[in-house]
């Protein structure tokens, strides 16, 4: 059983799925083809956003049923939960409003003749998505090139298939015709042939960096576009001039948010000599008021990490980065007398740039906390990285916080705050954090002929 519900917070097996056979994948292609063909590129915004539209109020109606299979598959708190259930409603509707404009046609000012650039469907599209935000990461995906007239089929993350399930028959549900979205329970080897196959157009990954590469390199391979996200090691720059008790509530919310396992979650708190003893000794007394729990239990502030290989892979990060020199100033272990992966928060600090940790992602509630003489050093730190997607700037002066941003060499950069998603806001990276955009404008563009008709 490839597909398989286990609950991070007692390690039970919930349910099981088995994978699918080439002959099933076989006909769900086929039926992805023919729907492209026959019916839904031939749909007119106005349908398109009726399906769209009716998914969102489903999904809003149902908050409580979509947030607990988030919870009991991957951790997630309840409240958390929540928020992504109505983050992912909210990217449904602003995609159906908002496709037709900006896909409308565009006029050319060109010396001779008219010409016009239109936006068509490309066909049938793969998305390989993961765990942390089993809703959000497929929405961001879907509901653009849904609303473009694409149809889409998704392998999702292993450990979160009643997830899967639940969002396509959401689809289903809200009007969408048989082969408009697919959920495929697949194996590594069938990605190689989904992506080989003819009848897929393009490809978009969020995951690991080893896992963007054998999807980008097998992509290229059959020149067909990708996008990817692969994570990051966010920076979260504390100036001199900061307001210190707003920056750590930030840096409390970017590092512990969905148990510090978001790719831009904040990762890197670099501060100015100024105010880094101030703010590490109130950044650690707040982590060390996170309480674990029952994530379904409204009063748990701590969450387990999605698996036992999970913690797993954290501690080892953790103990290697000590062994070469780095100091564990709170936590550093598994929390005792809880069935659970439950990692305690943890910051490491004196982390020097032969240390492994300097250029590794953390993905749980692990904090790097960096030192630096002067703004300068901030951003040299900052962009001392194998990774580019997100980061944060603290300042009063706003001014100075963009011209910090401008110097940072990420695709998102947020001045007096940790990372946010948004539908309006475009999200993605540079370097080994990826390629490509997700969510407003930019990312519906992404997987669109842009088709150049010219007269006379």
């Amino acid at each position: 059983m490839a597909y398989q519900s286990t609950n991070p917070y007692n390690g039970q097996i919930v349910k099981s799925f088995d994978d699918i056979d080439d002959a099933q994948l076989l006909i769900k292609l086929t039926a992805a083809q023919a729907c492209f063909d026959q019916v839904w590129r031939h749909k007119g915004f106005a349908e398109r956003k009726a399906v769209l539209s009716r998914a969102a109020a489903l999904m809003r109606e149902r908050t409580q049923e979509f947030a607990q299979l988030i919870t009991l598959e991957m951790g997630k708190l309840i409240a958390q939960s929540e928020g992504e259930v109505k983050l992912s409603a909210a990217i449904l509707d602003y995609y159906a409003e908002h496709a037709e404009s900006f896909l409308a046609p565009e006029k050319l000012n060109t010396a001779k003749g008219d010409a016009v650039v239109e936006s068509s469907p490309i066909g049938v599209l793969f998305g390989v998505e993961p765990w942390n935000y089993p809703y959000y990461q497929i929405v961001r995906f879907a509901a653009p090139n849904l609303m473009a007239g694409n149809v889409v089929m998704v392998k999702h993350a292993s450990n979160v298939p009643q997830c899967a399930l639940a969002f396509e028959r959401l689809l289903e549900e809200a009007g969408a015709p048989a082969g408009a979205y697919t959920n495929l329970f697949i194996t590594k080897d069938q990605v190689a042939k989904v992506i080989d196959d003819d009848r897929i157009r393009a490809v978009a990954l969020t995951g690991s960096e080893g896992a963007g590469a054998v999807v980008a390199q097998r992509a290229g391979k059959n020149l067909k576009k990708s996008t990817l996200e692969l994570g990051g090691s966010d920076a979260f720059i504390v100036l001199e001039d900061a307001d210190l008790d707003s920056a750590v509530k930030h840096a409390v919310s970017g590092r512990m948010g969905n148990s510090g396992q978001a790719c831009t979650a904040s990762k890197r708190f670099i501060v100015v000599d100024a105010l880094a003893d101030r703010f590490l000794e109130k950044f650690q007394t707040a982590l060390q008021g996170f309480e674990a729990g029952d994530p379904m239990d409204r009063k748990t502030t701590l969450a387990p990490l999605s698996s036992a290989q999970a913690l797993k892979t954290l501690l080892g990060q953790v103990d290697e980065a000590v062994s070469h020199g780095a100091r564990i100033v709170i936590g550093g272990q598994r929390i005792e007398g809880q069935s659970g992966a439950f990692m305690q928060p943890t910051i490491l600090t004196d982390i020097a740039e032969d240390n492994p940790a300097y250029l590794q992602e953390f993905f749980g509630p692990v904090a790097l906390f960096f030192r630096v003489p002067d703004e300068a050093a901030a951003v040299a730190l900052a962009n001392d990285s194998p990774f580019g997607l997100g980061g944060s700037v603290f300042t009063q002066d706003v001014e100075r916080g963009k011209r910090v941003a401008r110097q940072i060499d990420t695709g998102m950069v947020f001045i007096n705050s940790a990372a946010v998603s948004m539908p309006d806001l475009p999200f993605g990276g540079v370097k080994n954090s990826g390629y490509g955009r997700e969510l407003s404008g930019a990312g519906i563009q992404e997987f669109v002929n842009k088709k150049l008709i010219r007269v006379g």
